[in-house]
């Protein structure tokens, strides 16, 4: 298969010569053997019974073999991090180790964080530049430079393809799949998550049913930011005994930890202009295509308007996922520029905003998403109070749609195709 580059690999080409140590995470599937493989020398997999168990009676392997090295899934052999940890303070030569991970390290195993030997990248599903169906025409990047740059730009993609976007997945091994056996993949990593995964990276499953009556119903308050007795109640309504809170909130913990769930914190401001805003996360899993499956609407359904969501959640199921293909997209985006992405929510409810971007200067752009080829005023009009609370910290406001042009409106507002938008 040839190698499909990744927004990461620019910031591998910029960081690797310079650092001993870097680690990419993400959830399985993602790309992050491929990628890292592309600049390894030698490569150890843990998940290869032989090697795990060559590294675990000598972990002293990794500095004796030719670099760059790459430990895959080295959490498997959580000693192996301290390890090369040990080996960065003795040599700090740039591009020796290149650690890829699909989870954190099992609650109860100690490690030191490595911070200032290994630096942490993270990896999630193609981003919609990455995928390849545009040349995107407007930089996020730009945009948090405050320059306001000129936006334009005409994109062939429309609704049905979004939605085909969606459905299709952004893992590399799998949207290229025929349609079935695409489907018939995607259900297979949801059943191998719940089956292996979890219990593999310390997880108790003793009802596996549970996990994925939970797992659907937080597929349906994606884009939301549902509490999560909420999502438990429809995750067990019609169960007779229903598991305790503390073992349901267990589940969690460990698929966030997997990186299967990937929600998108509260935004709150360092210097906070802004009062009574809410902190719950918004929920997202790491693709939409797993909450489609979940919930079971195929593209005619989805353009229909068909699909369950959580009790309370406006919009239609369709514009919930799109959110999700957008936030995907602009979380590698921003990772690309170092930034951080979040959300925002007056407790009131009265004010929302979907996509806080915050660049390393502290400036923001704001993202609201719609799913429609028209803009109304009513459609900025968050956008436009943000910026009368936060002048010239707020970099840039964007509105992304499934419209065909990229343009500046009068109030400054930038109106961008997802397709347009890129790094």
């Amino acid at each position: 298969m040839v190698y499909r580059r990744r927004l990461v690999d620019d910031a591998l080409d910029e960081l690797f010569p310079h650092l001993a140590a870097i680690a990419l995470e993400g959830a399985k599937g993602v790309g992050k053997t491929a990628t890292a493989s592309q600049r390894a020398t030698t490569v150890v997999s843990l998940n290869v019974p032989r090697q795990r168990e060559i590294l675990a009676g000598d972990l002293d392997y990794v500095v004796q073999v030719e670099p760059p090295v790459l430990i895959d899934e080295w959490q498997l052999e959580p000693s192996v991090w301290d390890r090369v940890r040990t080996a960065v303070d003795d040599d700090r030569t740039g591009g020796r180790f290149l650690l890829a991970g699909s989870a954190d390290v099992a609650p109860g195993v100690r490690i030191h964080s490595g911070a200032g030997r290994i630096v942490s990248l993270t990896m999630r599903p193609l981003s919609m530049a990455e995928r390849g169906l545009s040349e995107p025409t407007v930089s996020l990047s730009k945009l948090l430079s405050g320059s306001r740059p000129t936006i334009g730009g005409r994109s062939d993609v429309r609704l049905a393809a979004y939605t085909d976007e969606i459905l299709r997945s952004g893992f590399p091994g799998i949207r290229d799949l025929p349609d079935r056996a695409r489907r018939v993949q995607l259900d297979s990593y949801l059943t191998r998550i719940v089956n292996k995964e979890l219990p593999e990276n310390g997880a108790v499953v003793r009802r596996p049913e549970t996990v994925r009556s939970w797992l659907a119903a937080y597929g349906s308050a994606t884009s939301t930011d549902a509490a999560y007795t909420k999502i438990l109640t429809a995750a067990t309504a019609e169960h007779v005994n229903k598991p305790a809170r503390a073992t349901v909130d267990g589940y969690r913990d460990h698929l966030s930890r997997i990186f299967v769930l990937d929600p998108i914190e509260a935004w709150v401001p360092v210097f906070n202009p802004l009062k009574r805003l809410t902190h719950a996360p918004k929920h997202h899993l790491v693709d939409p295509a797993l909450a489609a499956r979940l919930v079971g609407v195929g593209k005619q359904g989805l353009l229909r308007g068909d699909g369950n969501r959580v009790a309370g959640a406006t919009g239609t199921w369709l514009g919930a996922l799109f959110e999700s293909l957008a936030a995907q997209s602009v979380r590698v985006y921003a990772e690309a520029a170092f930034a951080r992405v979040g959300h925002l929510r007056t407790r009131d409810t009265e004010r929302e905003i979907d996509l806080i971007v915050e660049g390393e200067d502290r400036r923001v752009v704001a993202i609201e998403v719609k799913l429609s080829e028209t803009v109304s005023d009513k459609d900025v009009r968050h956008l436009n109070w943000l910026h009368d609370k936060l002048g010239v910290r707020l970099a840039d406001r964007v509105l992304i749609t499934t419209g065909e042009f990229a343009y500046r409106r009068k109030d400054g507002v930038a109106v961008v195709p997802l397709a347009l938008l890129g790094p």
